[in-house]
C-alpha cells in the first residue's frame, strides 16, 4: 500500500465516523478528540486531513452526496416511465438516506447550518446537482399529468416528506425500503391506473 492510499484511507475513514458520530451525537455534541478517538488517532490528528471540525462536516455531506449522485443520475437520465422513474428515485434515496452506514445526509439535514458560508457554498454545488436530478424527475411526472405541478416548491415538499424518514425508520420493523417507497408513489401521485 502506497503512502497516498494509505493517506486517503484514512481520511475515509475520518469522514465515515464523523459522520456517525454527527448523526448520533449532533455536530455539537462531538468533538475533534471523540472523532480521533474512534478512529484510533491522536487528538491533533485529524488537522492533518482538514483545516477544522467545519470541513469535516463539509467532507461527510459531499461524501452523502456524492455516493447519492451515480444512482440517480442513471434513474433520472433513464427510459423508464415517470411512475416507475420517480419509485426507482424515492427508492434509492431512502437507501441513501437509511441505509446502513449512510449516516451522511441525515447529517446533512440537520446540521447544515453549521458550515461557516464558504463550506456551504462548496457543498452546495453539489446539492444543486442532486436537487436538479430530482426537478427533472418531477418535471417529466408533470408532464405526464401525474403531478399537478412541476414547481420547485412540489419538489421540496416530494424530498421533504422522504426526507423525514430518517426521524421515524428503524431497520427491520414495519415496513421495508421498497415498501416506503411504493406508499410515497402512491401518496403523491394516488394509486396506479
Amino acid at each position: 500500500m502506497t503512502v497516498a492510499v494509505a493517506i486517503d484511507n484514512r481520511r475515509a475513514d475520518l469522514v465515515r465516523v464523523a459522520a456517525r458520530l454527527f448523526r448520533e451525537r449532533g455536530f455539537d455534541g462531538t468533538t475533534t478528540r471523540d472523532i480521533a478517538d474512534a478512529v484510533g488517532m491522536r487528538s491533533g490528528s485529524p488537522f492533518y486531513h482538514f483545516k477544522s471540525k467545519q470541513e469535516i462536516l463539509a467532507a461527510v455531506m459531499e461524501e452523502g452526496l456524492v455516493a447519492g449522485l451515480p444512482a440517480a443520475e442513471a434513474i433520472a437520465a433513464g427510459a423508464l416511465a415517470p411512475r416507475a422513474k420517480f419509485q426507482a428515485l424515492v427508492r434509492a434515496h431512502l437507501e441513501i438516506v437509511l441505509g446502513e452506514g449512510h449516516d451522511f445526509i441525515p447529517v446533512l439535514l440537520y446540521d447544515w447550518r453549521r458550515l461557516t458560508p464558504e463550506l456551504r457554498e462548496r457543498v452546495q454545488v453539489l446539492r444543486d446537482r442532486y436537487d436538479q436530478l430530482w426537478q427533472d424527475v418531477v418535471n417529466e411526472l408533470s408532464a405526464a399529468g401525474l403531478l399537478k405541478s412541476d414547481s420547485a416548491v412540489a419538489r421540496l415538499l416530494l424530498m421533504g416528506a422522504v426526507n423525514y424518514t430518517v426521524l421515524w425508520y428503524k431497520p427491520g420493523q414495519g415496513s421495508g425500503l421498497d415498501q416506503i417507497a411504493a406508499e410515497a408513489v402512491a401518496m403523491f401521485l394516488g394509486p396506479e391506473a
